[in-house]
């Protein structure tokens, strides 16, 4: 198993210091998700959620992708180190059955029902 350099690792620890970081990483564990659902589901102004995002893919927890004009992101899968891949499982059996994790699973039911586009808008008069 290869050393993680001292700069990864708080790169790390700082990604996950922080509850919406780790909310919005069990939500990706699961599925590939739209940054305006992301913003949904942690109720936080989109500028928020991005600098969330760049985070964890600077921690090289998420990875990002662009399709037109959204961005979506999922858990880091491809070609990531061991570390990374030991750190997901552990958020995963650590918080996925948190009180937290369960509301925002029933949440994100409803958010994926939307259609991005209107959700975009609808986001658009509350930020």
């Amino acid at each position: 198993m290869a050393k993680c350099k001292i700069n990864e690792f708080t790169a790390v620890t700082k990604a996950l210091g922080d509850p919406n970081r780790v909310r919005a990483l069990l939500a990706l564990l699961r599925r590939e998700l739209c940054v305006c659902q992301v913003v949904e589901l942690l109720g936080l102004a989109p500028s928020t959620v991005s600098k969330h995002m760049a985070i964890l893919k600077q921690a090289g927890l998420v990875e990002s992708r662009k399709e037109g004009r959204w961005v979506y992101y999922r858990a880091a899968a491809s070609e990531v180190p061991e570390e990374v891949k030991e750190v997901l499982k552990w958020v995963s059996s650590c918080c996925s059955s948190s009180r937290e994790a369960q509301e925002d699973r029933r949440s994100l039911k409803a958010i994926l029902s939307m259609d991005p586009e209107q959700l975009c808008q609808l986001q658009g008069t509350r930020y």
